[in-house]
C-alpha cells in the first residue's frame, strides 16, 4: 500500500490536532522510511520479480526488522515514546504509536502472505494486490477519507497552507499512478535510493502544518484537552 498509508497520516490529525502533520506522516510511513536503508545495507532483501502480484513487481524476500508485526509494535513504542518524552502529550503519543502499527495492518491487507508475524515466524497477507481495481478503490478511499478528516480538523492560515497541501496531494496521486503504470525498477539499488526520497514528505508535512491551524472544537468538546 502507498497512498493508503498517507491517508492514515492525514486522517490522524483529527484524533490529535496538536500533533504536526509531519510527525503523523513520519509515523504512518515509519517502517517504509527505514526499509530502503535496510535493503541498501543488505539487512533485508527484495527481488525484482514482474508479475509477483498484479500491483507490484517486487518479491519481498525478507524484511523481518521493519515489517514483522512484533517489530512493528516495537517501532510504535519507540516512536510514540519519543513523542511522549519530547512533547509530554499522552493522547498525541498514543495516536503516533497507532499510526506506526497501522502500517502493518494495511500491508497485511495488501500483500500476499509475505509479512512475518514475528521475525522468522509464519507469514501472512490477504493479497489485495492480486487485483489492481480493488487496490485502487481501497487505497483511494482511505486516502480521500484521510484528506477529508484533515480538512475538517485544520484550516489554512495563508495561501501557502492551501497550495502546499494540495500540491502534496496531487504529487502523491501522480506518483501512485506512475507506480501502477510504470515499468519495474531497474535494480534493487535504484529502488532503495528512490525509496529513501520518501523522507522528503516528512518536512513537506511540517511545512504544510506551519501554515495551517486547528479548527475550533465543536460543541461538546473540552477546550484545551491535551493531545
Amino acid at each position: 500500500m502507498f497512498i493508503g498509508h498517507f491517508g492514515v497520516g492525514f486522517g490522524a490529525k483529527a484524533a490529535a490536532p496538536r500533533v504536526s502533520l509531519g510527525t503523523l506522516l513520519l509515523a504512518a510511513q515509519f517502517v517504509d522510511l527505514l526499509w530502503p536503508l535496510f535493503v541498501l545495507l543488505g539487512v533485508e532483501r527484495v527481488r525484482i520479480d514482474p508479475g509477483n502480484t498484479a500491483v507490484t513487481p517486487l518479491d519481498f524476500v525478507s524484511y523481518p526488522v521493519t515489517h514483522s508485526l512484533l517489530t512493528g509494535v516495537g517501532w510504535a513504542v519507540l516512536v510514540g515514546g519519543a513523542y511522549l518524552a519530547t512533547r509530554r502529550r499522552l493522547r498525541g503519543a498514543a495516536v503516533v504509536a497507532a499510526a506506526v502499527v497501522s502500517h502493518w495492518v494495511l500491508d497485511w491487507v495488501s500483500h500476499r502472505p509475505d509479512l512475518p508475524i514475528v521475525p522468522g515466524g509464519s507469514k501472512v497477507g490477504l493479497g489485495l494486490w492480486n487485483s489492481v481495481p480493488a487496490t485502487v478503490v481501497v487505497e483511494s478511499l482511505i486516502f480521500a477519507a484521510g484528506i477529508a478528516l484533515y480538512l475538517r480538523a485544520t484550516c489554512a492560515r495563508d495561501r501557502v497552507g492551501h497550495w502546499a497541501l494540495w500540491a502534496l496531494v496531487a504529487f502523491l496521486a501522480i506518483a501512485y499512478a506512475g507506480n501502477l503504470a510504470g515499468p519495474p525498477p531497474p535494480s534493487v539499488k535504484a529502488l532503495g535510493w528512490v525509496g529513501l526520497a520518501t523522507w522528503l514528505f516528512v518536512p513537506w508535512g511540517y511545512w504544510i502544518d506551519r501554515h495551517r491551524e486547528a479548527v475550533a472544537p465543536s460543541a461538546g468538546t473540552v477546550p484545551g484537552t491535551p493531545a
